[in-house]
């Protein structure tokens, strides 16, 4: 499973987490930068590196000295999918010496389990769905509607009770991120306990916070109207992002999306014309 990539570096003004060697880490994957004098390392690292945070006083103390005993450790340890050393990781299978990033991960379909232990496991030893009949052919991922393939892998995950509806790993993942803990369950049968601890232990991170939905800031863009004339040549003296409230320049939108608007002298429509649709929704031809 070795690659040919090497990670990426950071450059030496950048700091970087102690375990990964890594500045811009995804915080869904990595989790967020704990910061400590002289040293800071992202939380998902240390959990799956098997380090403990102290809590003390509401907040998170860093362990300084396992983690710089980790760390030596590391130091003497080749990652198995990058082959750079430094992979505070190991595999949890008893016997296995396999070690690696948490980023690197996903590459060497290598599995880390965001619950408990934080076990990890490379890609020999990781833990396999229980079904054993591959997608029949032709079957689409639930979320990304694109074929998932008519062959078990790494990348294609079935959910365990209804047995039927599959999808992408990388699919399954995002609408996790997305739904939260408590909004997380199969896109078919809509079975949650099965399913979130089938998942779990597949590597798929479920997050324990609301909904992306619920997040109100999520909702603003879509609470502004389009203010904007997107003919091909606008003609108002004002520009395209002036208009007027009544006439000739007065801004229509879609009817269809809203997404797109027109003066009504930008498009030659008169002034009682009330509906218009974009090239977009009408087709370039009507």
């Amino acid at each position: 499973m070795m690659s040919n990539r090497k990670r990426k570096a950071s450059s030496w003004e950048e700091p970087v987490c102690a375990l990964c060697g890594q500045a811009d880490a995804d915080p869904d994957v990595c989790g967020h930068t704990l910061f400590e004098i002289g040293i800071r390392v992202h939380e998902f690292c240390l959990t799956s590196a098997n380090i403990a945070s102290e809590p003390r006083a509401g907040t998170q103390v860093l362990p300084l000295a396992a983690i710089a005993r980790k760390v030596k450790q590391a130091n003497q340890k080749q990652c198995c999918v990058c082959g750079e050393r430094g992979a505070a990781i190991t595999c949890a299978e008893g016997g296995c010496e396999r070690s690696f990033h948490l980023l690197c991960a996903k590459e060497g379909e290598c599995i880390t389990q965001y619950f408990g232990d934080y076990r990890s496991f490379c890609w020999e030893h990781r833990p396999q769905q229980a079904t054993q009949e591959a997608p029949a052919e032709g079957t689409d991922c639930l979320i990304c509607l694109e074929p998932v393939g008519d062959s078990l892998s790494y990348h294609t995950m079935v959910c365990p009770a209804c047995k039927y509806a599959w999808f992408h790993r990388d699919c399954i993942q995002q609408q996790a991120l997305s739904a939260g803990a408590g909004y997380f369950k199969c896109p078919a049968c809509r079975d949650y306990a099965l399913f979130c601890q089938e998942m779990k232990n597949m590597g798929i991170h479920i997050p324990l916070r609301d909904t992306s939905w619920e997040d109100q800031e999520s909702y603003e863009p879509l609470l502004v109207m389009h203010s904007r004339c997107d003919a091909s040549q606008c003609l108002y003296h004002g520009g395209r992002e002036q208009a007027a409230s009544t006439g000739p320049w007065e801004l229509i939108l879609c009817s269809s999306c809203a997404a797109e608007g027109t003066h009504r002298q930008c498009s030659h429509l008169s002034n009682t014309t009330d509906m218009w649709e974009c090239n977009s929704c009408a087709g370039l031809a009507t």
